[in-house]
């Protein structure tokens, strides 16, 4: 990374919501219309009382934005219209695209407020918008088993789109699936099956294709010619860090490239005890962000340094 002299920096943290100081899994989008960077992500309810998992169902999609390249975000509130049925429902780590004049979210969703995480479908609901603010219900996807979440979608420079997304029933592994339109998509079978892990992103990078996924003790990372055959390149935040509500492991991230730069937004529990849920201060998260490089062929995370604002993009 080469910043320069004055360059403005993002802040650490990044974001934490103000109502429910659950931000978790977020997705950064750059609003066409507004010409703004929007952070898109699962507003978990960190300051609910109720049984115990409750509080990360239930769940609305938070809305932050930022007119300055990430420097300041401000809340915004929830994307509303987005129920399929009566009732209080839970929606989980969005994924956005922008293509042919409209925004495609694919995003995971679950029937009410479960207190626990077991016994109840988890699906992945396909949207569309013109402007990020009114959606439009498209389809319930038909992918490998109903316990999926964590989709992540890239449009191929052959034509034609791959997603990525956690299979549950199947060893809590990353399975593929492909399509022509974005609409109808095709189980193309498991990806990564070594172990159970979850939050899979796939980008374009330094000449690469890169699949990060949450192992819940870092950032796995693997790296593709092809985005098709997959090797293991490491791990990336896996120890804390230096930055303010940076400590213990980075969570489900998102990776934004612009050019010959690349960031990742990622979320933190800075007050948990490992291997514990002790309340609020347990349950609240931070979204930080730092920059990515590749070094002798890993792909490495800046964590500790001040990541430089995201430029006005002329198309992402």
């Amino acid at each position: 990374m080469n910043m320069q002299p004055g360059d403005a920096v993002m802040k650490a943290p990044l974001f934490r919501d103000p109502i429910y100081d659950g931000a978790a899994d977020p997705v950064v989008v750059w609003n066409r219309e507004l010409k703004e960077w929007w952070m898109i992500y699962t507003n978990r309810r960190a300051t609910a009382e109720g049984s115990g998992v409750a509080w990360a169902h239930g769940t609305d999609l938070g809305v932050a934005v930022s007119r300055d390249g990430g420097q300041n975000w401000l809340y915004r509130g929830i994307l509303e219209g987005l129920d399929i049925e009566w009732g209080r429902n839970t929606f989980w780590a969005p994924e956005i695209l922008y293509h042919g004049g409209l925004y495609h979210m694919y995003v995971s969703y679950i029937q009410g407020v479960p207190i626990q995480w077991a016994g109840h479908k988890r699906e992945i609901l396909h949207y569309t918008s013109p402007d990020l603010l009114k959606w439009r219900y498209e389809s319930k996807l038909a992918l490998s088993s109903d316990r999926v979440i964590d989709a992540c979608v890239l449009a191929l420079p052959e034509g034609g789109f791959r997603m990525w997304y956690k299979d549950e029933a199947n060893g809590s592994h990353t399975f593929a699936a492909a399509s022509e339109d974005l609409y109808n998509w095709r189980v193309t079978g498991p990806v990564v099956e070594t172990h159970p892990h979850e939050g899979a992103n796939v980008f374009y990078f330094g000449g690469s294709y890169w699949m990060i996924v949450d192992e819940w003790k870092g950032q796995g990372v693997y790296r593709s010619g092809d985005a098709i055959h997959w090797e293991r390149n490491g791990q990336i935040l896996a120890e804390s860090g230096s930055r303010e509500d940076d400590q213990g492991f980075g969570f489900h991230a998102d990776v934004v490239v612009s050019g010959e730069q690349a960031w990742i937004f990622y979320f933190t529990h800075p007050g948990r005890a490992p291997g514990a849920d002790n309340g609020y201060a347990g349950r609240r998260s931070s979204i930080q962000a730092a920059q990515l490089t590749v070094e002798d062929g890993k792909l490495v995370c800046l964590r500790n340094n001040p990541p430089v604002c995201l430029p006005v993009p002329e198309e992402i």
